[in-house]
C-alpha cells in the first residue's frame, strides 16, 4: 500500500521532497502545508494541493508521515514537537549542539501521541553521522574528522536571510585545504573548528539597514557563526540571483586509525552534490518510509538515523536486498 505524504513548507527544501516524492512509486504526496496564502505557491505539479498549515489537523486519517521542511532557527525547535503531537513526522533539525534538546521535545509529544518521529535526518546531521558512528565503532584508536564544502548551507543562508536588515543572503563553507591533506595522510593533527573551516556570506541589505550592525549579528552568532572566521560581503540583490541561484555542496567525513602498531587505516566517506536542497530532501523522503513502517509496527516516540536500520529506508523487500546488494 502506498505511503502517504505531506509537505510542510514549500522553499526549496519543500520542492526537492516533491521531486524525490515523484521518483518513488511507493509514496503518494497528499499535499503542500504552507503558512502563506495558498493561491500564492505554485507546486511543480499541477496536480500537488496547496493548503493551509492550519487545515492539517483534520487530515490525521489521510497522512501518514509528514516531511518538515522548515528552517532549523526558528521554524523546527516549535514545529516539530507540536506537529508530532497529532502526526508521524520526519525532520532535518541540524543545530547540532541543540540536538539532544530537541530530540526530548519531540520524544515528550511523540510518546504521548502514539507517533513516531525522525528527527535530523539529511546528510549532517543523517548519512555523516552514521559515518562517523561506524569510523568510531570499527576504528576505536583513532580519529574522526568531518569537512563540510565547499558549498551553499542552506542552514546557514536560512540563518542569515533572519538577521534584522538583510533583505536577502546566503553563505558558503570553506574547508582547509591543507587540513584535508593533513589528515588523509594520517597524521591525525589536533584541529580546532577555526583550523577546518572558514564561512562566507553574501548579503543583501533592507533599504536603511546598517552594514555594521548586520555584519556584528551575523559573525557574533551563536553555533552558527561564532566559532568560525566568517566574511561577510554586502551585494545587490541583482548580483544574489545571477551569482548564487545554484545550492552546491557536499564534504567528507574521515576516519584515521591504527589496528596495531604501524598499521594505519583511513575510511573516506564523501559527498559532491549539486543541489543540496534536492539530496537533502531525497535523504527526508527515504527516512519518511522508515516513520510510516515503523509507525505501523507500533515503534514509536522519537528516533535519529542512530535507530534506524538500514532495510527501513529502502522499498525493496529483505528477500530482494539479501540478493541485490549483500
Amino acid at each position: 500500500m502506498s505511503i502517504r505524504i505531506g509537505i510542510v513548507g514549500y522553499g526549496n527544501l519543500g520542492r526537492g521532497v516533491e521531486r524525490a516524492i515523484a521518483l518513488n512509486p511507493d509514496l503518494t504526496l497528499v499535499g503542500v502545508f504552507t503558512r502563506r496564502d495558498p493561491a500564492s505557491v505554485t507546486p511543480l505539479s499541477p496536480s500537488t494541493a496547496v493548503r493551509r498549515v492550519d487545515d492539517i489537523a483534520g487530515l490525521r486519517d489521510e497522512i501518514d508521515v509528514l516531511i518538515l521542511c522548515g528552517g532549523s532557527k526558528s521554524d523546527l525547535p516549535g514545529q516539530s514537537p507540536a506537529l508530532a503531537a497529532s502526526f508521524s513526522i520526519v525532520d532535518s533539525f541540524d543545530t547540532h549542539p541543540r540536538i539532544p534538546e530537541h530530540f526530548a521535545a519531540v520524544d515528550a509529544a511523540a510518546r504521548a501521541a502514539g507517533t513516531t518521529a525522525i528527527i535530523s535526518t539529511g546528510w549532517d546531521p543523517g548519512l555523516f553521522s552514521l559515518q562517523r558512528l561506524y569510523g568510531e565503532a570499527i576504528l576505536p584508536q583513532g580519529t574522526t574528522y568531518t569537512f563540510w564544502g565547499r558549498g551553499l548551507s542552506q542552514g546557514h543562508s536560512d540563518a542569515i536571510r533572519r538577521v534584522p536588515g538583510v533583505a536577502g543572503g546566503v553563505q558558503y563553507t570553506i574547508p582547509s585545504e591543507d587540513a584535508i591533506s593533513r589528515v588523509r595522510a594520517g597524521e591525525q593533527p589536533e584541529l580546532t573548528t577555526r583550523d577546518k573551516h572558514t564561512r562566507e556570506c553574501f548579503v543583501v541589505l533592507e533599504d536603511g539597514a546598517d552594514p555594521d550592525a548586520v555584519r556584528e549579528a551575523i559573525v557574533t552568532m551563536p553555533d552558527y557563526f561564532e566559532p568560525y572566521d566568517t566574511t561577510v560581503h554586502f551585494i545587490t540583490a541583482d548580483q544574489l540571483a545571477r551569482d548564487h541561484a545554484g545550492a552546491p555542496h557536499g564534504g567528507f567525513v574521515i576516519r584515521s586509525g591504527m589496528t596495531s602498531d604501524g598499521t594505519a587505516q583511513t575510511v573516506e566517506f564523501r559527498l559532491a552534490l549539486d543541489s543540496n536542497p534536492e539530496f537533502t530532501a531525497s535523504v527526508l523522503v527515504a527516512y519518511a518510509r522508515a516513520a510510516a513502517r515503523l509507525a505501523a509496527s507500533g515503534d514509536h516516540g522519537a528516533k535519529t538515523p542512530f535507530d534506524i536500520a538500514p532495510a527501513l529506508l529502502s522499498p525493496k523487500s529483505g528477500e530482494q536486498l539479501r540478493a541485490e546488494l549483500l
